[in-house]
């Protein structure tokens, strides 16, 4: 393989990137479990953009997993894998409302943060598709802690 990116450097985006997809693929299994299990004044509102984001979560598990496949590497791919990679942890049985927000919050923020940390070696390399990807993940991220965040203001 010559993409113009040392096997060394493809393999340490890669595993970069398996994190990313470990954190996305956690948050995307929690925020659909929210969205199922949500109750009380704010409902609707809740569970709509509960789909909303857990939608495109599932989409971007399609991108990051390609993007590793394209790098050379295999991509994680089972729920063991994804355990030992992700940083989010998993809630113990079903919170009330406000806990759900408080937990999608930390896991856009997680997210975002694991999605950051694989941007020096992404630079060095100089793995245009792989940053803009990143780019993209972050932006979206950002945006639905905000939004989830502004549901907590009083």
């Amino acid at each position: 393989m010559d993409i113009g990116i040392s096997k060394k450097d493809r393999e340490k985006i890669a595993d970069g990137l398996s994190h990313l997809l470990a954190d996305s693929f956690t948050l995307y299994l929690k925020t659909h479990n929210y969205h199922w299990n949500v109750t009380g004044p704010m409902f609707n509102t809740l569970h709509v953009m509960f789909m909303e984001q857990y939608t495109e979560l599932w989409n971007a598990l399609d991108m990051i997993a390609e993007r590793i496949r394209a790098l050379g590497v295999a991509a994680p791919g089972s729920f063991s894998e994804f355990a030992k990679l992700t940083v989010i942890k998993e809630s113990e049985g079903t919170p009330n409302a406000t806990e759900m927000i408080k937990q999608l919050v930390a896991g856009q923020e997680a997210v975002t943060k694991t999605a950051r940390s694989i941007f020096p070696i992404v630079d060095k390399a100089g793995d245009e598709p792989t940053a803009d990807l990143l780019t993209q993940r972050m932006q979206i991220h950002e945006k639905n802690a905000w939004m989830l965040r502004s549901l907590l203001e009083s």
